[in-house]
Order: structure tokens, then sequence, then C-alpha cells
């Protein structure tokens, strides 16, 4: 899911860079003492996942975990999703610099969207229910990271248009495994610690009243 330097046109780079320093923006006046840990550990979350690659093919996907990133972050998922794509880019290749902001963008714009569309269930009275929005969460978000990298290739040439294509139908399995290992994520999160989602909504909403 990460697009690599060089692949790009020049004003697709430069919308994704101000879209994301928007985000970042937004997600850091989001951070306080309550967030920075459920930031750091979700942080270093997706960071783990991206090294986890399964075959498809003649290529290979590999998980991002965005959706529970945004259940729980909301905005804050940008800061969260920056630092770990910029380790990425510095350790492992993986990216890469001039590209940060896009990737940035497509990754963490889809899971603030799953908080939204999401949270309101994931906090329902019922644990299986929340789960079940979870799944949602986890498989949504991957499909609007698709649709984002795919639109990002297609902008940049008619070259990339058959890549954009492939990204959407290599990324299906993806959306199956996420969706089920954040609906997981979810049921255990709201059996042992149930206010976690409730606290960063809460925390959301006083920010945009702020």
């Amino acid at each position: 899911m990460h697009i690599a330097d060089g692949a790009l046109s020049g004003p697709v780079l430069i919308a994704g860079g101000v879209l994301s320093l928007a985000g970042l923006t937004i997600g850091l006046r989001k951070l306080d003492m309550e967030t920075i840990p459920a930031t750091g550990v979700l942080s270093a979350t997706f960071f783990v996942a991206s090294l986890i690659h399964f075959p498809v093919g003649a290529s290979s996907v590999h998980l991002i975990m965005n959706g529970l990133a945004g259940l729980v972050l909301g905005w804050a998922a940008f800061p969260a999703l920056a630092v770990a794509l910029l380790l990425q880019a510095v350790f492992f290749g993986f990216g890469g610099i001039t590209v940060l902001g896009i990737n940035t963008f497509n990754i963490a714009a889809a899971a603030v969207l799953m908080h939204y569309v999401c949270r309101r269930g994931v906090m329902a009275s019922s644990p299986s229910i929340a789960a079940m929005w979870g799944a949602a969460a986890g498989a949504g978000a991957i499909v609007v990271t698709t649709v984002l990298v795919a639109l990002s290739l297609a902008l940049s040439g008619e070259q990339f248009i058959p890549a954009a294509q492939i990204t959407v139908l290599v990324h299906i399995p993806v959306m199956i495994i996420e969706g089920a290992v954040t609906a997981a994520a979810v049921y255990l999160v709201r059996k042992v610690k149930p206010e976690l989602f409730t606290a960063i909504s809460s925390l959301n909403g006083r920010a945009r009243h702020g």
C-alpha cells in the first residue's frame, strides 16, 4: 500500500503533502496526556503490521490496521501513522520521503473517516454488535485507502491506470483479514477496557467544539 518515490506526478505529491499537513495540524491539536500512550501503541501496531506480508499471485500485500487506529484515535491517527511511515521509509525503504505526505494522507484519511462512520457502533451496548462495526471499520479503511492509492496513481498518468486497477484487486484479501482482526480487537477492548472508545470519542468531541 506504500507508493514508492518517483511514481507520482508533482501536483499529486504537493496535494498529498498539503492535505497531510492539514491532518497533522488537527491531529496534533487533539493529542493530550490521555491519548499519547494509545497513539504510541497504535503507531507501533501499524509499524509491525506493515511488516507482515501475504503473497497474492506474483505480488504481496501487508496488513495496515488503520481502521483500528482510526476507531481509537480519530484525528490523532494522522501523527501516529505519519511517524510509523517515516520510520518505515528510513529503516526499511518502504515508500519514501518524497511520497510521505501522500502515503500519510491515503492511510490516515481512511482511518479518520472510519472513526466518524463507525465510532458510535463500537460503543454499542453489545460487544458483539461493536465487533461487527469493528469489522466494518477494518475492512472499510482498506477499501478507502486502496481507492485513494489507485486514484493517486491514476492522476499521475495514464500509464499508471493498470497498476491502480491491480492495487484494488490484490487488496481484497487484506480487506477480509483486517475486518476479522479489527472485529476481534474491538470485541476484546469492549470486554476488558470499554472506556477506551468512550474516552477518545469524548476528546474528539471536545476538540471540535474547542
